[in-house]
C-alpha cells in the first residue's frame, strides 16, 4: 500500500513541528495543520486502496 507508506512518511516528517507547536511556535502549528490536511487526503486514498483490494477477485 503505497499511500499508507506515504502517510507514515508525512507523519514522521512533521514530528519536529509538532514538538515546536507544543512549545508555542505558531508557525510550526500552521505547518502541522497543513500536513494534517495532506494526511486527510492520503487517508482517503488508503481507504480507496483497501476497497480495491477487498473487491478485487482472488485467483
Amino acid at each position: 500500500m503505497e499511500s499508507y507508506e506515504k502517510m507514515k512518511r508525512v507523519l514522521a516528517e512533521i514530528q519536529d513541528d509538532v514538538d515546536k507547536c507544543r512549545g508555542g511556535n505558531k508557525a510550526a502549528g500552521t505547518r502541522v495543520r497543513k500536513a494534517m490536511q495532506e494526511i486527510k487526503s492520503i487517508a482517503q486514498d488508503v481507504r480507496k486502496e483497501v476497497l480495491d483490494v477487498r473487491d478485487s477477485p482472488t485467483p
